[in-house]
């Protein structure tokens, strides 16, 4: 119980770095497997902005067996002197004190990410130990640290200096590596990802032209598999060729632009597809702004207006015509934008959206003076052109997905006339209290019928496999039963209608049979959520039911299995003498198994879906359902695990989405 008497006496003061320890979450935002990553990222980030400025040309990246990480670069080396007020070594102040760093103001960088000096600080606190070596001016110099407790008071000191900075000898390296072993006390899990770390350190390098990163996981048994190098001199334009491996290029060349106005650094480039659907990435100082800003504000406007002038110049726009809109001429468009601010503000603590006013005038200018000199090429008129005749005809299509969309808007205002029969509604009032499961098959959807919470569970049974909409226009999706069936019942609109705040379901619940056909049915429903209503998975509220594969009951004891491991541990518990059923699918559960293993919220497994990395999430997207056999038969060959029986949805699920298991 709480004390009735609060005083001075009562404030508890944390020094140094005890506060990090205490409130990592403040800092890192989770102990979880990403707070574990971000570690790693804010010592790459500090060794990426050595490159970006122009001092360093190599990084290093390394994952010991041990559990341990090391970043190098060749860059200048962090400071080794005296800090003038603090009197110690730069290193020093840079590894214990919160807020210290060169990233202040633009003597030492132009622009940089990270969290502005408390990056460094934070991972040593949330470190067993760490290590910082420095080669300057022909020395090489360490310091360590380490995060131990006192025995006389029982307190952990985080992140205190073994000794003075030693001098270990010369040397002819030059720049700083730093290494840290994370703390298993604060981590839920201490071991890095390797696919996640090469995924970041490849991105980094198409956003860093010539940037030569080397990542190497020495846990790793075959020695010829452990180093990747990543390289692009083609930088974003390799990026954008990299997301559209999958795809049909309506160009061959990248339309690159490029260009500086009042210190603003504003890059694209650009390849139109025959898909639908628009794929525009960005970036802020090396950082990824799913959520947009200022500077894609700015690119969408002058290319919008660039185009719509070229149209009418060119005689494919009469004088009676409206303008295209945006979205028009960004269908089937792949485009990586980059930007680098001196000092940039993004707006929440995810950094997912520039808020820089400046920002958004500048990269008009730069953007519509690039691309006019484009459009003037006579060498690019026939690109030009088709770019022109494909907005024009998303445009019909988007009248008449306009018109589909009001329909389905009416039909949801006469209560959901096209879900009669279909949809068994709760009868919970707030919706985030509610849940959708959508069910494969009506045999399943039966049981779950009968199985449910009324109160606050709807089913909605899917006939037959959905359309795969990755190839589809939107006018297309509309006229499908199914997914008009869903749109209905969900009551966010969808695409440029959508909106969460008419969201009739707090969990959208994906149930499915643990076999191919049931995992087939996965990637397209969360392909449709992707393509067209992003803001659903982005919101938290997309999951995945994890029907147990196998029930094991001897005498009264039942126990379900849910994989291959479970089914090895309860065959151990029960002992000899056990009957054994497999579950080929929803269908073959009876109402009551299906509530008790699938749909009872204290005893269920769910797993909630969130995009990690939109643009691996777009080209994984193409590549396991687009219309090119070849890229999907690589990379099953490349990533698929036969001897699994979830194979495919593991694929999925790991690489395109974030997985979360464990919700109750």
């Amino acid at each position: 119980m709480a004390s009735q008497t609060y005083n001075a006496g009562n404030i508890q003061v944390l020094e140094g770095l005890e506060a990090v320890r205490m409130r990592p979450g403040m800092y890192i935002g989770t102990t979880s497997s990403r707070g574990l990553h971000h570690l790693l990222w804010e010592i790459v980030d500090n060794a990426i902005d050595e490159a970006a400025n122009g001092f360093a040309s190599e990084v290093s990246v390394t994952l010991h067996k041990d559990g341990s990480a090391s970043v190098y670069d060749n860059g200048r080396g962090m400071p080794v002197d005296d800090h003038p007020t603090m009197h110690k070594p730069g290193v020093e102040v840079i590894f214990t004190v919160l807020h210290a760093g060169g990233k202040f103001n633009s003597e030492n960088y132009d622009y940089s990410g990270g969290l502005h000096g408390v990056g460094a600080s934070v991972v040593n606190a949330l470190s067993k130990w760490l290590t910082v070596d420095v080669f300057l001016n022909w020395t090489h110099y360490r310091m360590a640290f380490t995060s131990a407790m006192d025995p006389a008071t029982g307190k952990v000191h985080a992140g205190k200096p073994e000794g003075p900075l030693e001098v270990l000898g010369n040397t002819r390296k030059k720049g700083t590596l730093v290494r840290f072993l994370p703390d298993d006390e604060i981590f839920e899990d201490v071991r890095f990802h390797t696919e996640t770390v090469a995924r970041r350190l490849q991105e980094l390098a198409y956003l860093n032209r010539g940037i030569r990163i080397t990542f190497t996981d020495e846990r790793i048994a075959d020695a010829d598999s452990r180093t990747r190098v990543f390289c692009y001199d083609g930088g974003i334009s390799d990026y954008v060729r990299y997301l559209n491996a999958g795809k049909n290029a309506l160009q061959e060349d990248i339309i690159y632009i490029e260009g500086k106005r009042d210190s603003i650094i504003c890059r694209a480039a650009i390849q139109y597809t025959d898909g639908y659907t628009e794929s525009l990435f960005s970036y802020v100082n090396n950082i990824n702004t799913p959520e947009g800003g200022t500077h894609e504000a700015g690119f969408k406007t002058a290319f919008t207006k660039c185009f719509n002038d070229y149209a009418r110049r060119v005689g494919l726009l009469k004088e009676k015509d409206n303008n295209l809109a945006g979205e028009d001429f960004r269908e089937g468009l792949t485009c990586v934008l980059t930007t680098m601010v001196k000092n940039p503000q993004f707006e929440g603590q995810t950094k997912g959206r520039l808020g820089n006013s400046e920002v958004r005038p500048a990269v008009e200018a730069i953007v519509t003076q690039q691309l006019l000199d484009w459009l003037d090429n006579l060498k690019n008129q026939e690109v030009a052109n088709a770019i022109v005749s494909k907005a024009m005809r998303a445009a019909q299509a988007r009248e008449a997905a306009r018109k589909t969309r009001d329909n389905i808007r009416k039909a949801s205002q006469l209560e959901a006339a096209p879900l009669v029969g279909k949809l068994s509604s709760c009868t919970g009032r707030h919706w985030e209290d509610n849940e959708l499961f959508i069910v494969e098959g009506d045999s399943a959807g039966g049981s779950a019928k009968q199985g449910r919470d009324r109160r606050f569970q709807a089913i909605l049974p899917l006939r037959g496999k959905p359309l795969n909409v990755e190839k589809k226009h939107l006018d297309q999706v509309l006229a499908n039963e199914e997914f008009r069936s869903l749109i209905t019942a969900l009551g966010t609109g969808i695409d440029e209608g959508f909106t969460l705040n008419n969201l009739k379901y707090g969990k959208v619940i994906i149930l499915s049979d643990a076999d191919q056909d049931g995992a087939h049915i996965r990637a397209i429903l969360l392909t449709f959520f992707f393509r067209y209503m992003k803001d659903l998975i982005t919101g938290g509220h997309v999951y995945i039911g994890m029907p147990p594969l196998y029930k094991i009951q001897k005498g009264q004891k039942v126990i379900y299995a849910y994989d291959d491991k479970e089914l090895a541990k309860a065959t151990r518990t029960v002992g000899k003498g056990y009957t054994l059923q497999r579950y080929k699918g929803l269908g073959e559960m009876n109402p009551e198994q299906l509530w008790e293993t699938t749909m009872d919220p204290s005893q269920r497994k769910l797993m909630r879906v969130g995009i990690e990395d939109a643009a691996l999430a777009d080209r994984l997207t193409t590549v396991l359902m687009g219309d090119k056999v070849e890229p999907r038969r690589d990379y099953i060959s490349e990533h698929a695990d036969f001897n699994r029986t979830d194979t495919f949805d593991a694929e999925l699920d790991g690489h395109s989405v974030q997985a979360q298991e464990g919700e109750q």
